[in-house]
């Protein structure tokens, strides 16, 4: 039989550590009430993420044959084995938290990734991190198919919930990384209470047919709740002091408009701070969910949008008025374009915070659009994009200002499916007002704009089909609104190239940009520059999107000298 469990029982749980274990009163495992048979082991001490009051564990006896029990102990021997080596805790000279890391979704996919990131933030043993994960892996699409699917299945599929292949691999992913991490039991049982809180929430999406935004956020916030707490126990395994928590619990407040909260920073800073000075002393590696905040008003569960991670990681900067948030990604930081588009992209080794926010709104995956918005406010902070495959890489490092004199071009990036909305006054030239109505009429349909180019009679400008629900239905809506001094027509299914440049070389970038898409037969529909100067944008048609990249990239990345900017 396996070591220390007897022929006829075996333990469950992949730890045994006969002891009396600090458990969270109001969450403590169902495990005793349902058990056949109990036994109640010596006490000792296990540190845990909450506050706590000791009860003695019980462990759940399940009856097994000798065969079975060489089963589990062929299985225990194959399981991955916890590293050797003990992680050194991090900090041990500072008083408080010094540094932000987050960590997104493919960073810490598995068990070994975890593993990874663990040793990546003991590697620095003069900063004491604040860690935020996002989920593991794509457990976000995953929870998002669950709940189509619980959508689809109506009353008569209720039965079939606990066997939606999405929920199967979730609670797979999530176990499997659990034994392999070897967590403590009780993090273990939090675990399997939490999955089993999904598939009721699925039940109830099932019956009631109806998965509002209110309840969707609720949905998707069990990949970030159940990856922190995880990794937050592993860490604690392996020694290093580590206190998980929701993002709400410190004091992340937002707006109650569900799926895309923003950040109210007058309530959440404030909070944050003295949350987390408050619990300096425990010298403890914060282990915060990403993504997530409650709402004001409803102190409902309310999400940041996609890659709202980031935006949760410069959150916790600013408050805690930190000088750097690192940003571990899959890649060596911003890149010059999209590596899916083009195969010979390079790392951007500065950005500004404008040019970082321009990026991200028009496209680019690296960094979510607001991210830059608390390093904005704090005046001082600097953000930096590593790589957690390529920790050696030096990534990118985004601040408020960097020198522009030799810089052209730092980044093309491709935004497809656009709908672009051409508005033309019926009425005669110089009525003042048309903008302000034409504007008017998009805030009253809540219509997203991305760029605009507008004359005095007229204004063309683009939607993000993403952004809004029925594109078709809410522009009737507009036409109707604007029937009466405007003309308005739309055109679907194209593209937005936008150049991240030095505007102030305007003439010499769209004389080669022009160059370039004359050569390859590509017309421009409309085209913009920001007034962030920091951005030209050029609509094309949608099946033209990737040939353009591709042939820009090659243009102000290979032919042209340094138009890039100095090499580091």
């Amino acid at each position: 039989g396996v070591r220390g469990v007897p022929e006829i029982y075996l333990y469950q749980g992949s730890i045994e550590f006969g002891t009396k274990i600090n458990m969270q009163l109001n969450k403590a495992p169902a495990t005793a009430r349902a058990a056949r048979q109990a036994s109640i082991v010596k006490p000792a001490a296990v540190p845990t993420s909450r506050a706590v009051v000791s009860r003695p564990v019980v462990r759940e006896h399940v009856a097994c044959t000798r065969t079975s029990a060489r089963r589990v102990a062929t299985a225990a021997a194959a399981a991955p084995a916890a590293p050797a080596t003990k992680l050194v805790a991090p900090g041990k000279n500072v008083q408080q938290a010094n540094v932000v890391y987050k960590f997104g979704g493919s960073s810490v996919r598995d068990a070994e990734r975890m593993r990874e990131v663990a040793d990546i933030i003991c590697s620095f043993p003069d900063l004491l991190p604040v860690v935020v994960l996002s989920a593991m892996g794509k457990s976000t699409n995953m929870l998002l198919e669950c709940g189509d699917l619980a959508l689809k299945a109506g009353m008569d599929g209720m039965d079939n919930i606990p066997n939606l292949p999405p929920l199967l691999a979730l609670r797979k992913l999530h176990m499997d990384t659990c034994d392999e991490l070897r967590v403590e039991p009780t993090v273990k049982a939090e675990v399997e209470k939490m999955l089993s809180e999904l598939q009721q929430l699925l039940i109830g999406i099932c019956i009631m047919q109806d998965l509002t935004p209110r309840a969707k956020d609720s949905l998707v916030s069990f990949g970030e709740r159940l990856a922190t707490r995880i990794f937050a126990s592993y860490l604690r395994v392996q020694g290093i002091p580590a206190r998980q928590y929701d993002a709400w619990e410190l004091g992340m407040t937002t707006t109650d408009d569900f799926t895309n909260a923003d950040v109210i920073y007058e309530e959440t800073l404030p909070k944050i701070k003295a949350n987390l000075t408050a619990r300096a002393a425990a010298k403890e590696v914060a282990v915060v969910t990403g993504f997530l905040g409650k709402g004001l008003s409803t102190g409902a569960i309310t999400t940041l949008g996609r890659g709202g991670s980031d935006l949760t990681a410069t959150v916790l900067g600013a408050a805690l008025e930190l000088k750097e948030v690192q940003v571990w990604k899959d890649v060596d930081g911003v890149l010059t374009s999209d590596p899916r588009i083009v195969s010979n992209t390079r790392p951007v080794n500065e950005l500004t915070f404008e040019e970082a926010t321009e990026l991200a709104y028009f496209g680019a995956q690296v960094l979510h659009p607001q991210a830059m918005q608390p390093a904005i406010r704090s005046g001082k902070m600097g953000v930096r994009v590593k790589n957690s495959y390529n920790r050696t890489a030096p990534g990118t490092v985004i601040s408020a200002a960097r020198d522009m004199s030799s810089t052209l071009v730092t980044s093309i990036v491709l935004k497809n499916s656009v709908t672009l909305v051409d508005i033309i006054s019926t009425r005669m030239m110089g009525q003042y007002g048309f903008l302000a109505t034409v504007f008017e009429a998009f805030r009253k349909y809540k219509l997203s704009v991305d760029v605009v180019a507008t004359s005095e009679v007229s204004v063309s400008l683009t939607l993000d089909p993403k952004k809004i629900t029925d594109m078709d239905s809410e522009l009737q809506h507009l036409k109707e609104e604007l029937g009466r001094l405007a003309n308005v027509s739309y055109r679907n299914d194209l593209a937005i190239v936008s150049l991240i440049c030095n505007v102030q070389r305007t003439s010499n970038i769209l004389e080669n940009v022009f160059d370039v898409l004359d050569s390859c037969g590509i017309n421009v529909v409309m085209m913009s520059q920001g007034a962030s100067k920091t951005n030209i944008s050029l609509v094309i048609e949608g099946r033209d999107g990737q040939r353009a990249v591709q042939a820009l990239h090659k243009k102000f990345f290979e032919e042209l000298p340094h138009s890039h900017g100095p090499k580091h």
